[in-house]
């Protein structure tokens, strides 16, 4: 069974409801099907015909990459969990027993991490202001209403609980006035991130509703969309309806004088392989928009320092620039996805050695955590102690931001939260008493800007 969004756009969405008959088309048996669609019921599911039709090699699953990057697996989440799920749906129980199960698994999974819900919210005064994170003092993101689902989810993705429909658990606006008001009483705010969910899912004219008014402030510098659509959907930019308007209006942002940078998620190199992600590449960059790469590295999907080279080569050569090499965070199925911090940096180094200066860019592996974005950059031996070597690549603190500090080198550390400090008695970003709670972010106003 498929469902169709739209006989113009030719797009076909597949969810939940299609799971079994697409596992059948990869020859999975009754037993293995029904606990992977008990594993969808706690985590979200979503793809499209492109993904399908054109990425999947289904003779080689379950190992091929891009399956295991869209669809659930049958022990993704603890196998007690999943056989008391698979055992609710067998027997035929009703939905709200289901659900009810289902939630009780998911606040396990910690669905908010790094301080999202209580520490980057922005507030005036004590009310909050509602889908949106200030979490740096120059960077907002915006979560837009409508651009709150993907043309497909990832397996491994940390935003996982804005997809299930839990709405205490999920970020979204359509209030644009509220955002500008809140861009102008902070005037260090110079970049504005859209993201998601994803906010290519967006047709031109509601895109532009949130674009257009962003571009008469003179204190923005950039505007950024975080967008898994060239890998998941690259026909946005190509063939679909609204194709060429949308491409005119990134066009209208670039002569406002705003830097556009398309924050492009690839996976795996396969993803670039269709003509057509080319096409869509060549036509956002003409517009004068910039394209940044990234993505987490995912056990049993790019845990290869060659298919990292290889992605970053591809992506040099079509013009786009390596940004980011992530860690998976500590959400959702991380135990399942997760690659130890000692093994991360090995696969950075080795793919980072095997590239030239121009995919040199590229920065990794970061952990998105509570202070900041850590980075790992090596591991050392000093005063005779085996030690990871970090530093913050962005901080809620801008005083921190490049300082380097040490950790006790753990073999088995996936997260921050795994690690100890070495010659200190805590991190840097550590108030002095651990027990003191942080607050909320509060951004500071450069004096050169409150004056």
């Amino acid at each position: 069974m498929i469902l169709k969004e739209s006989s113009t756009r030719g797009f076909r969405a597949y969810n939940t409801k299609h799971l079994d008959d697409l596992l059948r088309r990869g020859g999975l048996g009754d037993e293995e099907r029904l606990r992977i669609r008990a594993v969808a019921t706690v985590l979200p599911f979503r793809t499209n015909a492109y993904v399908v039709d054109e990425l999947i090699d289904w003779s080689a699953i379950p190992d091929d990459p891009i399956y295991r990057l869209v669809f659930p697996q049958a022990d993704m989440l603890p196998e007690p969990d999943v056989t008391r799920l698979a055992g609710l749906l067998s027997a035929g129980a009703p939905n709200a027993k289901i659900q009810a199960a289902a939630h009780e698994v998911r606040m396990r999974l910690n669905p908010h991490p790094a301080g999202q819900l209580d520490l980057n919210v922005p507030r005036v005064g004590a009310e909050p202001m509602p889908g949106m994170q200030h979490k740096y003092p120059e960077t907002v993101l915006f979560f837009p209403k409508q651009g709150q689902t993907c043309h497909a989810y990832c397996t491994y993705c940390f935003r996982w609980a804005q997809f299930i429909g839990e709405p205490d658990l999920k970020f979204a606006s359509d209030d644009v006035e509220n955002l500008l008001g809140y861009l102008k009483n902070h005037p260090q705010v110079t970049s504005v991130l859209f993201t998601g969910g994803d906010p290519m899912i967006m047709g031109e004219s509601v895109l532009r509703r949130y674009l257009e008014p962003l571009l008469a402030l003179e204190q923005l510098e950039s505007i950024r969309i975080g967008t898994k659509s060239l890998a998941y959907w690259p026909q946005r930019f190509v063939s679909d309806p609204d194709a060429d308007d949308t491409l005119r209006l990134f066009a209208s942002v670039v002569d406002a004088g705003k830097n556009l940078a398309f924050m492009a998620h690839f996976s795996h190199p396969r993803e670039m392989e269709s003509p057509i992600v080319e096409a869509a590449v060549t036509g956002i960059l003409a517009t004068g928009a910039t394209i940044r790469t990234q993505a987490p590295l995912i056990r049993s999907i790019n845990d290869d320092p060659a298919i990292w080279s290889s992605m970053w080569r591809r992506q040099h050569v079509m013009g786009m620039v390596p940004y980011y090499m992530f860690v998976e965070r500590d959400t959702g199925p991380q135990d399942y996805f997760a690659v130890p911090l000692a093994r991360a940096h090995e696969i950075f180094r080795d793919a980072y050695a095997s590239v030239s200066g121009l995919c040199r860019t590229v920065r990794g592996p970061s952990m998105s955590a509570t202070p900041g974005k850590v980075c790992v950059d090596g591991v050392a031996e000093v005063a005779g102690q085996k030690v990871f070597v970090l530093h913050l690549i962005q901080a809620r603190d801008p005083e921190l931001v490049g300082r380097p500090f040490f950790a006790h080198y753990d073999p088995t550390a996936v997260w921050l939260t795994d690690l100890r400090p070495a010659f200190a008695d805590r991190f840097p970003f550590e108030p002095a008493e651990i027990s003191e709670p942080l607050t909320p972010f509060e951004p500071v106003v450069p004096q050169r800007l409150s004056a």
